[in-house]
C-alpha cells in the first residue's frame, strides 16, 4: 500500500472547499486531516494535526494568506505547503514561492495537475521513507484456525494492550461481519459501525470518520461490525482498502479481527496488512487446519510472508498434544505461545474489561502486550529491532481525547 499524505487546507470560501474535498475523493492515497476557513486559526489546526501538506487558498485574502505562508515555512511544523489561486500574476507566485510554497497551482484545479503536484511533495518529503510515511500505522490481521480458538480475545486484548502507550492509537476492528462480538468484549454499545463508513465513502471526511468510532476507556477505539446481519454483505473490498488506507494514516495500530471464512473481503485484509496472526489451539482438528489454511495462503505472494503461528491455551490440562507434537505435525515454527488463564480471561470478557485493566500483572495480560509489542516494533533493513525516535506529545490523538 503506497504511504497516504494527510493534508490540511485553509480557504475562506466554502465553495472552493468543497470543490478540494469532492477532488480528494479520487485521491486514495490522500486523506484530509482538517480543513479551516479562517487563515487566523489554521497555524494551530497545523500544530494539532501536523499534516504532511498544507495546502494555502490565497484568493479570499492575498497578502493574509501569503503572511501565512510565511509562518508556516518558519514553524517547526515539518509540512510542506501548496498554495492555489486563480490568479496568474507572476509576483504573486514568485511572492509565495519566495515565503516557503513548494508548489503553486491555479484554480480551478485540474486533478492530473494536483496529483502530479502531490507526487513531487511525495518524493521532497523522501517517499515512504520519511517521518510523514512513519506515521502510517501498522496493521495487524488475527484469524483463527476454527471457532472459539480465541481471535477476538487475542485481537481486544493486543489494541488494549497497546493503548497503555499514550503516544499509541490504536483501532480494533471488527470483520466478523456476521457474528463478531468485539463489541461485547468491551460493553460498548455503539452508534455507528462499519456500515456507516462504507455507506458514506465518496464523502468520507475526518468528521464522518471520527463519530464512527468509539473510544473504549483503556485508550482503544473501535470500529464495530454492522449491527443488521443483512448488511454484512454490503461491504466491499474496494471500499474496505481505502477505508483502511485512511484509518492508517491517522491512527499507531489497526488490529483487525477477521472471520473465519477466509473471505475475499479477510484475504483483501491480510493482503494490505504487516502482519498475520494465525491463531491455533494444541488440538487435533486445529492443527490439521492449520496445515490447510497455510497450503491456501502460501498461494498468495502478498501473504504468505507475513503469517506467524500464536497457540493460544498453553497449558490446558485436557491437551494431550504437545507442542513439539504440534510442531511435528504442522511442519512450521510457532511464532508465540500464549498460557491458558480461563478463570482471568473469562471474568475479562463478562465485566467487557480488557486484560489491560482487569488483570494487569496476569501472565497472559504480560504474554500478550509483549507479544504485540514485539510484533509491531520498528526494524532496520536487516530485520533487527530499532529503537523509535522520541514522539512529539499533543498532536492528532489529542483530538480523540474528548471521545
Amino acid at each position: 500500500m503506497k504511504s497516504v499524505l494527510r493534508l490540511a487546507t485553509v480557504d475562506p470560501d466554502e465553495r472552493s472547499r468543497t470543490v478540494l474535498k469532492s477532488m480528494l475523493v479520487g485521491v486514495d492515497t490522500v486523506w484530509l486531516e482538517a480543513e479551516c476557513a479562517r487563515y487566523e486559526v489554521f497555524m494551530e489546526v497545523a500544530r494539532q494535526t501536523l499534516p504532511d501538506i498544507a495546502v494555502v487558498n490565497l484568493d479570499s485574502n492575498p497578502q493574509r494568506g501569503l503572511q501565512l505562508v510565511g509562518e508556516l515555512a518558519r514553524s517547526q511544523i515539518s509540512c510542506a505547503i501548496l498554495v492555489v489561486s486563480s490568479s496568474q500574476e507572476g509576483s504573486l507566485i514568485l511572492q509565495a514561492m519566495r515565503n516557503g510554497a513548494r508548489e503553486f497551482l491555479n484554480l480551478p484545479l485540474q486533478l492530473e495537475d494536483f496529483v502530479a503536484a502531490l507526487d513531487r511533495l511525495r518524493v521532497s518529503l523522501g517517499g515512504v521513507g520519511t517521518e510523514g510515511a512513519s506515521r502510517s500505522g501498522t496493521i495487524v490481521t488475527v484469524a483463527g484456525v476454527s471457532g472459539g480458538v480465541g481471535c477476538t480475545a487475542l485481537a481486544v486484548n493486543a489494541g488494549a494492550a497497546l493503548a497503555i502507550d499514550s503516544e499509541n492509537s490504536p483501532v480494533i476492528i471488527d470483520l466478523d461481519l456476521t457474528l463478531g462480538d468485539a463489541d461485547v468484549w468491551l460493553d460498548i454499545i455503539p452508534e455507528y459501525t462499519i456500515k456507516d463508513i462504507v455507506e458514506s465513502i465518496n464523502r468520507l471526511d475526518y468528521g464522518l470518520l471520527k463519530r464512527s468510532l468509539t473510544r473504549h476507556s483503556c485508550g482503544a477505539f473501535l470500529l464495530p461490525r454492522p449491527i443488521e446481519l443483512e448488511h454484512a454483505e454490503m461491504i466491499r473490498p474496494d471500499d474496505l482498502r481505502r477505508i483502511l488506507s485512511l484509518l492508517k494514516a491517522t491512527f499507531s495500530h489497526l488490529i483487525i479481527d477477521v472471520s473465519k471464512s477466509f473471505s475475499r473481503l479477510d484475504m483483501a485484509v491480510m493482503e494490505v496488512s504487516d502482519r498475520v496472526l494465525l491463531v491455533t489451539q494444541l488440538d487435533l482438528s486445529c492443527l490439521r487446519n492449520v496445515i490447510r489454511i497455510m497450503q491456501l495462503l502460501d498461494h498468495y505472494p502478498l501473504i504468505k510472508g507475513k503469517v506467524e503461528i500464536i497457540v493460544n491455551r498453553v497449558g490446558l490440562e485436557d491437551c494431550d498434544i504437545s507442542l513439539n507434537k504440534a510442531l511435528e505435525t504442522i511442519g512450521r515454527s510457532v511464532y508465540w505461545q500464549l498460557p491458558n488463564d480461563y478463570s482471568v480471561m473469562s471474568g475479562a470478557r463478562n465485566n467487557g474489561i480488557p486484560l489491560a485493566q482487569f488483570a494487569p500483572r496476569a501472565k497472559l495480560t504480560k504474554a500478550i502486550s509483549e507479544m504485540i509489542h514485539r510484533l509491531t516494533a520498528p526494524v532496520d533493513p536487516a530485520g533487527r529491532p530499532v529503537e523509535e525516535p522520541a514522539k512529539k506529545r499533543g498532536g492528532l490523538f489529542g483530538l480523540f481525547a474528548g471521545r
